[in-house]
């Protein structure tokens, strides 16, 4: 790639479906609106669960061929969100699925939670080197809900920040994924409604793994216009996202502002311009100088 668009998106995320489920509305949004959009994955995703019985032969502990399918699953799910530039972290299978925390794959020699940060981080900063990302996205320090993946890859990708500031090309901007705990009251009934309910039992926001009060939100991508995209690409993980899923089920309630509404901290850089009652942005590049003078400085940052 030698000529790229003025504004380049950069997300980090640890499994395919991961990205269609937290940030496909803001991928296809800004993919369909010029952007450079640029997909990291840091696993394939041997270890999930899978919703298709026809393929349960696939499954880890039995011909461990899962990840293989996911890659053609991710393969199909970007297409439905207009993105084209998608890399696996050190290429597909460098690193394995871990599992759910406390399991025996967390001690799997090439699990991605036992990554070496280095030199994990160093294949994004080789990602950073050619695409020069103003903005990035990626998990907060509990990887949202306390996978161990997206816990590593929140580790990767800051420590890549750090070592790409060094050189003088992190991204002006760092978000993480995240969810208002206003938006979880307001859906908390819909969950009763789904037969694959991850939250069975609870009553409470309170209970939940995530949630983030209103005013520590940065950011509101409404990209309802989207909305249709992400289901597509969420339906695309098949093996992963069953048609009973909860998510389609609030989707149901709720529609496009469910599908279509995105909402992010920001971790690193300054926040832009925004409206409202907490003055979210409406873009992920708001208040940013894009003829790629704009970047985080390392002594802001307290970066080594």
């Amino acid at each position: 790639m030698t000529t790229l668009p003025d504004r380049r998106l950069l997300l980090v995320h640890a499994h395919p479906d991961d990205e269609s489920i937290g940030t496909g509305s803001t991928m296809a949004h800004y993919a369909a609106t010029g952007a450079h959009v640029t997909l990291v994955t840091c696993t394939v995703g041997e270890e999930g669960e899978i919703h298709v019985p026809q393929l349960a032969e696939l499954a880890a502990a039995k011909a461990d061929q899962l990840g293989g399918y996911r890659i053609g699953e991710l393969a199909t799910a970007c297409a439905a969100l207009g993105v084209t530039d998608h890399r696996f972290l050190g290429g597909a299978g460098r690193y394995r699925d871990s599992g759910m925390m406390g399991l025996a794959s967390n001690e799997h020699p090439r699990a991605f939670w036992q990554a070496d940060l280095d030199e994990a981080a160093g294949y994004l900063v080789a990602i950073m080197q050619e695409v020069r990302p103003q903005v990035m996205i990626t998990y907060d320090a509990n990887g949202f809900y306390g996978h161990p993946d997206h816990i590593q890859a929140h580790r990767v990708a800051m420590r890549a920040v750090e070592l790409a500031a060094v050189e003088g090309i992190a991204p002006a901007k760092v978000y993480w994924t995240a969810m208002p705990r206003s938006v979880l009251e307001a859906g908390l009934d819909a969950f009763t409604e789904s037969s694959d309910n991850p939250f069975a039992g609870i009553d409470s926001v309170d209970d939940l793994p995530f949630g983030t009060p209103d005013p520590e939100i940065a950011a509101r991508i409404d990209a309802t216009e989207q909305h249709a995209a992400k289901e597509a690409a969420m339906r695309a993980h098949a093996t992963q996202i069953p048609a009973t899923s909860w998510l389609y089920s609030i989707a149901g309630n709720f529609g496009a502002e469910f599908m279509g509404v995105e909402y992010f901290t920001l971790a690193l850089g300054k926040k832009g311009p925004g409206r409202g009652p907490y003055g979210w942005e409406d873009d992920l590049f708001a208040g940013l100088d894009l003829d790629g003078r704009d970047r985080f400085p390392v002594a802001a940052a307290g970066l080594r």
